[in-house]
């Protein structure tokens, strides 16, 4: 490693990171293709029947990939400190450039946030994907299928509103953030203007 650059994430992170960036944006299409029955989507993936076997497999991998985050991201993102409600009452400095932030941690109090919002929708949508999977004829549908159908629709909704979120502050919103999830390293600088906490852990 360089002097001037600090590696961020490891690359099992970055595998996991693009596993659920790829499998959630096939669970998407799909998802949207059964909501309102789009023949040429269905016909993309080989007819209707196939893109529900093809959706319920991705979205095993998702799910596998949701739960490897948790041991490393869990604990950060639930030690929510003073200064992360400091930094979360100047909105991170992105409605006022003469914001002075407090220190962060190896994520930002708005990641941390965002993270457990990911866990928590995506935990409900695969468990509640399991159910509908394994749920009885159509005919016979039970009110805990009914009700995982209610529960996986509106957890499918939130994440159409979090995720672009989470893609615009990695990229336009923070220039330098994406290439974490690409190359794993970040400028040392770069780094102390957002991670000051992280930083001095590292003994940079």
């Amino acid at each position: 490693m360089s002097n001037n650059m600090i590696k961020k994430v490891s690359g099992l992170e970055i595998l996991v990171h693009w596993t659920m960036a790829i499998s959630f944006f096939i669970l998407v299409i799909s998802g949207f293709g059964f909501m309102f029955h789009m023949e040429g989507v269905g016909s993309a993936f080989g007819g209707f029947e196939q893109m529900k076997t093809i959706h319920n497999w991705v979205g095993v991998v998702f799910a596998a990939a949701l739960f490897l985050t948790i041991f490393h991201y869990l604990p950060v993102a639930l030690k929510f400190t003073s200064d992360d409600a400091a930094w979360l009452s100047k909105a991170g400095g992105y409605l006022s450039k003469k914001a002075q932030l407090p220190p962060q941690d190896e994520i930002n109090a708005g990641q941390k946030l965002l993270y457990i919002a990911v866990l928590v929708l995506g935990t409900a949508i695969s468990v509640t994907g399991v159910i509908i999977w394994l749920r009885p004829d159509m005919a016979n549908l039970n009110s805990a299928v009914l009700l995982s159908f209610l529960i996986h629709n509106i957890s499918f909704v939130l994440f159409l509103i979090v995720i672009p979120v989470h893609i615009y502050m990695a990229t336009l919103a923070n220039p330098g953030t994406l290439r974490i999830m690409i190359s794993g390293t970040v400028p040392v600088e770069w780094a102390r203007k957002r991670h000051a906490k992280w930083v001095q852990k590292m003994g940079y």
